[in-house]
């Protein structure tokens, strides 16, 4: 299988390209294991995808950056129309699950039926041959390392879910992109972009972690990486692009990842992207594999 791209997707943009930006397309209140907002209230709540999405969309095309975005089944069910735009744009689509649930909370079973109902969602879209997987939360980790066998079985080439970071991974996984085999055969692995910083690892390329650093600090880092010849992956969330964000009641360490720094993030998105260049996971296969 190849990877989706949209018609409208340059040809003569080189394979190559030094660094990968992500999206995991979710809404504001997909967060795992918070029972006032699971899945039983997600049509009651109010939704915010389309138009930081959109603007997003804007952002990407105005620094002309292709990227590939971790769709959320339950999104593409709802917002084909959104699907389509990010396709048309020349951008990549990856599969985030269907009910954007922790991997090492579910059985082999449950998890592939679930990454068949997201991709099934993401064909009803006018996406097919989907090859790329981004697990909610990191949660391809030492206690759930068998779903990289599921989804070589299911007919996927990479993954982007193991971070090299204790809170959701583990600090011995490799930080660069690597070959993983598997039962059913290899698969790419690509980690996120993580630093040193007092002592303990932390999240450089998502979440707080990326918000807190300055857009300087941040391309420094990913010069460094490049100038040694690995590659960096960054990952945002349309949520995180939101003027007014709803706000729910987490708890302490949720809070934190949620709502730390969200203040000026669109200007510094903005600065990184003008500052780097980047292009879909797809990219970066050749360094995966030398």
């Amino acid at each position: 299988m190849t990877p989706v791209r949209g018609p409208d997707a340059p040809s003569a943009t080189p394979r190559f390209v030094p660094n990968a930006f992500t999206v995991d397309l979710e809404e504001w209140f997909h967060v795992c294991g918070v029972d006032a907002i699971g899945a039983a209230q997600w049509d009651r709540l109010p939704a915010r995808i389309t138009p930081t999405t959109m603007w997003l969309l804007d952002l990407l095309d105005r620094r002309q950056v292709r990227a590939t975005f971790f769709v959320v089944g339950w999104i593409a069910d709802r917002y084909p129309q959104l699907v389509g735009a990010i396709t048309r744009a020349g951008h990549e689509v990856g599969s985030h699950s269907y009910w954007h649930r922790r991997v090492y909370e579910l059985d082999r079973q449950t998890f592939a039926d679930d990454v068949t109902a997201g991709c099934n969602a993401l064909a009803a879209a006018g996406v097919s041959g989907v090859q790329a997987f981004r697990a909610p939360e990191w949660s391809i980790n030492d206690r759930s390392m068998w779903a990289l066998d599921e989804l070589v079985r299911l007919g996927f080439r990479m993954d982007a879910s193991m971070a090299p970071l204790k809170m959701v991974g583990s600090v011995t996984f490799p930080r660069h992109p690597h070959v993983r085999p598997t039962a059913h055969g290899p698969i790419f692995e690509m980690p996120p972009l993580v630093a040193d910083r007092f002592g303990q690892v932390m999240p450089l390329g998502w979440g707080w972690g990326l918000r807190m650093s300055s857009p300087r600090r941040l391309l420094r880092a990913i010069s460094q990486l490049n100038d040694a010849g690995q590659p960096a992956v960054l990952t945002i969330h349309p949520w995180e692009l939101d003027d007014n964000p709803p706000r729910v009641a987490l708890p302490l360490a949720l809070r934190f990842a949620h709502y730390f720094r969200l203040g000026g993030f669109r200007d510094r998105l903005e600065q990184i992207l003008q500052g780097a260049r980047f292009g879909p996971l797809s990219r970066l296969m050749p360094a995966a594999t030398g």
